[in-house]
């Protein structure tokens, strides 16, 4: 059984390069450190019209935009419930997206797999020939651009693509970790809605989760028999156009970390922070090519996360763990089963090649290589 264990402050600085969280700046921390107001006062009206609107312009989206007090795991459930009246397709190619089929299946609703083996990534032509051969169709394909267990980036433009010849079927996206560091035209893609987790590439503090929602996606809920009360489109985009509020009680201190961290992403521009988040990709790419391997099938690399293959051998937990001691960087192991196997570096939100660069320069240090 767990035992309680005194959080003391007294700890080391780490210098994050995880999967998410990831490194935050210090005057977005510092935004948090205002004094209280209501949720229901014209400071928040301010507060909450300003991070959507701004949120619509950094992703040059026509779109609505809702911003929950909550992980990216709420838009699995309401996107769920919102869209998927029976069935749904979802391709599994790592923990997340098995994930989220198997959150759909706890909903009550009917879940066709498309399974790949971890590393792999989903082809489009498999989706459209489920599409095909189905009695019934479905409601939704559900579909992770960034499977984050294995450093694949899926290839979510065509699969999008293809969706446009099946009006009916809306199309789900979990960006959860590379939203905001890679880029993707959602409406030209016929995206119904894409979310992710502020505390991934949008380099915020945990706690908020960002959706955007399509007319389609919208006209579905309201025909629909039943929907999320938390996350349901209607209720959070029908208040915020009453009020410019979210219906329930937010959690404040983020929303205003929000604002001052969409301010820099406005910025510098979500093609600069694209090409930005490429250039750290690249770097650790090459870098694992020369000294292991990359798990990822070549050509669908992540953009945020490199899932390195352990072809040496090493100690990946020790190395972890030396690295943290010495350095004060903390990368990450391989996810589940492939903890031994692989291991996982996050190159997204204010990182650079530079800083990058001086967790390779330490990791092949430690492991004598």
């Amino acid at each position: 059984m767990t035992q309680k264990r005194a959080y003391t402050g007294d700890y080391a600085d780490k210098t994050l390069y995880l999967p998410g969280p990831t490194e935050v700046r210090e005057e977005v921390l510092d935004a948090m450190a205002q004094p209280m107001f209501g949720h229901r006062m014209d400071r928040m009206t301010d507060l909450y019209t300003e991070i959507v609107e701004n949120t619509k312009s950094f992703l040059d989206t026509d779109d609505d935009v809702i911003i929950l007090t909550a992980s990216g795991t709420e838009f699995w459930e309401a996107t769920t419930l919102n869209l998927v009246e029976e069935r749904m397709l979802v391709p599994t190619s790592g923990a997340f997206s098995e994930r989220q089929a198997d959150v759909a299946e706890r909903l009550g609703k009917q879940v066709d797999r498309i399974e790949y083996e971890w590393g792999k990534a989903v082809d489009p032509a498999d989706v459209r020939a489920a599409l095909e051969t189905s009695d019934d169709g479905y409601d939704a394909v559900g579909m992770v651009m960034n499977e984050t267990s294995t450093g694949v980036r899926n290839p979510v433009e065509a699969v999008g693509d293809l969706l446009g010849e099946y009006p009916d079927t809306c199309f789900v996206v979990d960006a959860i970790s590379c939203l905001g560091g890679d880029y993707v035209d959602t409406e030209a893609h016929n995206i119904d809605a894409i979310f992710t987790s502020t505390q991934k590439a949008f380099a915020m503090p945990p706690g908020l989760a960002v959706c955007t929602v399509s007319d389609a996606a919208y006209e579905r809920e309201l025909g629909a028999d039943s929907a999320s009360w938390y996350g349901g489109f209607q209720r959070c985009l029908d208040y915020y156009d009453r009020k410019g509020q979210t219906h329930s009680t937010p959690a404040i201190p983020l929303m205003l970390a929000y604002r001052e961290q969409m301010e820099h992403m406005l910025a510098e521009g979500h093609h600069e922070r694209d090409r930005r988040h490429h250039e750290m990709a690249e770097h650790t790419r090459d870098w694992a090519r020369e000294q292991f391997g990359l798990f990822a099938e070549t050509g669908f690399e992540s953009q945020t996360v490199t899932c390195v293959e352990n072809t040496r051998d090493i100690d990946v937990a020790a190395t972890v763990e030396t690295v943290s001691e010495e350095y004060d960087m903390l990368f990450s192991s391989g996810y589940g089963t492939l903890a031994e196997e692989s291991f996982r570096i996050g190159h997204m939100g204010e990182h650079t090649v530079e800083s990058v660069r001086a967790l390779t320069d330490a990791i092949e240090d430690v492991a004598d290589l």
